[in-house]
């Protein structure tokens, strides 16, 4: 009896574990977050004012999570230089509890 009720619970589980693994790989990573919208990335992944020589401008868009994961398996963001992919990249690997996208980039880092 045990044994069918254990059966139950891997089937169950296993779809729920497929759907938290594709929505890891859908979610979004904005560069800066929204509430620094606007503002420029330097080399270094600090957020610095527009304009700001030697910064990049904010992509187009979020990145994914699965852009970010290739990115940090040595790929490059999509639609950028090498450049700016480093220094995008830097931005998110300093991402906090609270800031937008910290959730997509840590669930990126849990083993699977």
């Amino acid at each position: 009896m045990l044994g069918a009720v254990t059966a139950g619970a891997v089937v169950s589980i296993r779809p729920a574990l497929a759907q938290s693994a594709a929505s890891v790989m859908t979610c979004e990573i904005p560069v800066p977050d929204l509430g620094r919208a606007g503002q420029y990335i330097d080399q270094y992944g600090n957020v610095v004012p527009a304009g700001t020589k030697g910064a990049f401008a904010p992509p187009g868009r979020p990145f994914k999570g699965d852009e970010v994961k290739r990115a940090l398996a040595g790929g490059q963001l999509p639609g950028t230089t090498y450049d700016s992919s480093r220094a995008y990249m830097a931005y998110i690997r300093r991402l906090q509890r609270g800031q937008g996208g910290f959730t997509c980039f840590a669930s990126l880092q849990m083993p699977r």
